[in-house]
């Protein structure tokens, strides 16, 4: 899949796929209560958003029934694969060794964590990279 055909979300929008993503095929009702978790969002502006997803290819609508199934149409790995390389782009000037310095920097990584990063890079280095 071309990573530049996938629509960018708006921040609104990737809180509404991360829901379909966990959730699976969902209402708008159910969308709608999972935002309310977090901070109030009408129904309507929910609605809104869900139709101008489909419009923008980033969720499908089943019509089927009376209620209405939204899905999410693009897959979280390429979504989150589109979002880094244009983070790293923009802010990194394309240097992804930019990005791992900083992170690092900021945070302090469990010796857990600090293994997959070692598997990560003797994987790449060995030619097992499946990106």
């Amino acid at each position: 899949m071309d990573l530049n055909n996938i629509p960018k979300p708006t921040e609104s929008e990737l809180e509404i796929l991360q829901i379909l993503w966990l959730h699976g095929p969902s209402s708008v009702r159910f969308v709608n209560e999972k935002l309310n978790e977090e901070r109030e969002v009408g129904y309507t502006t929910t609605l809104k958003l869900m139709q101008i997803m489909v419009d923008k290819g980033l969720a499908l609508r089943n019509t089927e029934s009376r209620t209405h199934i939204y899905q999410a149409a693009v897959s979280e790995a390429d979504t989150q694969k589109r979002l880094l390389q244009k983070f790293v782009d923009t802010t990194f000037r394309g240097s992804a060794m930019k990005l791992v310095m900083q992170a690092l920097g900021n945070h302090q990584a469990s010796p857990e964590e600090l293994d997959e990063i070692k598997a990560l890079i003797e994987k790449m280095e060995s030619g097992g990279d499946d990106n």
